[in-house]
């Protein structure tokens, strides 16, 4: 048995005392150290409605102003802050000592309730860093991306919309181009622990309307991620990408599965085709969020060829996870058992997101 070997299996023997572990952080953390290993955690979370309180114009917000439906105002927008810090700030614990050095997020108003998130105490002394692009959504829910500077630095990044040429097969296709207004989707590229990797952040149209007449719009939503994913592999074929999101589908719907090319198998991963990584999680009867009582997995990571190499000199994929914890969750009544969000059947209970955040870890050998 080889050295690298040996360090492999030693990484999976610190998972598995981990999960059974106590007080896994510290003892997880130490061993990583000793193994010489660098360990970043990469997250995706839809924030659900991260409004704040002052009406933008141009954008239906009004729900969330003093008052609209929701009486949104400061003392519940301030609630929503720690609430959605204080959960950001566990995620990737368990492996690694800064948490998560990435985070994806969906359902943020503007830049101004992410610099009010990034400052709130829970999280402030990482100092993470934004890259967030004003959307044509109509409701102004945008995606964005915050990072840790000290451990990932940005090349460049750029905001994708979905435009008519991607909206031919669907009920839009003789509409003007301002007739349909979703999310953009956020590409940003950088060096993670020095290595260049691509992000692109998504979070696709609604299921509204139903889940069979609304998939075209998801089709063509993925149409236009598999556009960008394929425009980084036309430039270096080994580009290491991730792609994230809320993508209102599971793993294999037919947006993701067919539209992204995106595996259940790490193993069939070839060329251009991308590893599912929560498709295996979704079977097993896993979700990051449930719905009239049955569980979906719309909160997605998919990776590309080069991020699944077992090569402990190279930065690749690990092990991920929905990260469901009890104080997430709902722990009675009618919805216990699924996430404890922020509204409940209009009635404010001061919870944090209907969905999970899902996460992956990636790890390789320190240099010395």
């Amino acid at each position: 048995m080889n050295i690298k070997t040996v360090r492999i299996l030693a990484i999976y023997a610190i998972a598995l005392f981990g999960i059974f572990s106590c007080n896994s952080t510290k003892t997880t953390t130490l061993s990583a150290e000793k193994l010489n290993l660098e360990i970043g955690c990469v997250a995706f979370y839809n924030l659900e409605n991260l409004f704040d309180t002052v009406h933008n114009i141009g954008v239906n917000d009004y729900e969330y102003t003093p008052t609209g439906t929701n009486k949104w105002n400061a003392m519940k927008y301030n609630a929503k802050l720690h609430n959605m810090s204080y959960a950001i700030s566990q995620i990737g614990l368990d492996f690694s000592p800064a948490g998560a050095v990435i985070v994806g997020v969906s359902e943020i108003e503007n830049s101004v309730v992410l610099k009010d998130l990034v400052k709130q105490p829970s999280i402030a002394e990482r100092q993470y860093e934004i890259v967030h692009y004003d959307g044509p959504d109509r409701r102004g829910v945008d995606v964005a991306l915050l990072y840790n500077p000290r451990y990932f630095t940005v090349s460049s990044s750029k905001s994708y919309f979905l435009a008519k040429n991607y909206l031919q097969q669907t009920q839009y296709k003789d509409a003007p181009d301002s007739t349909f207004r979703t999310r953009d989707q956020l590409l940003v590229s950088g060096y993670l622990f020095g290595e260049k990797i691509h992000i692109i952040v998504n979070h696709w149209p609604s299921r509204t309307g139903g889940q069979t007449s609304s998939n075209p719009l998801r089709t063509a939503a993925a149409s236009l991620t598999r556009h960008i994913v394929d425009s980084l592999f036309a430039a270096d074929i080994n580009s290491k990408i991730i792609v994230m999101g809320d993508l209102n589908d599971d793993p294999s719907d037919e947006s993701c599965a067919t539209v992204m090319n995106a595996k259940r198998d790490a193993a069939d991963v070839t060329g251009t085709a991308l590893f599912n990584v929560f498709w295996k999680t979704h079977n097993s009867g896993v979700g990051s969020l449930a719905y009239q009582g049955r569980w979906n997995l719309f909160d997605q990571i998919m990776l590309s060829p080069a991020l699944l190499a077992k090569d402990m000199n190279k930065l690749h994929f690990w092990k991920s996870e929905v990260f469901n914890r009890q104080f997430l969750t709902w722990q009675e009544g009618e919805y216990k058992g699924t996430p404890h969000r922020t509204h409940s059947r209009g009635v404010w209970v001061n919870g944090y997101s209907d969905h999970y955040p899902t996460l992956i870890y990636l790890i390789k050998e320190k240099k010395k």
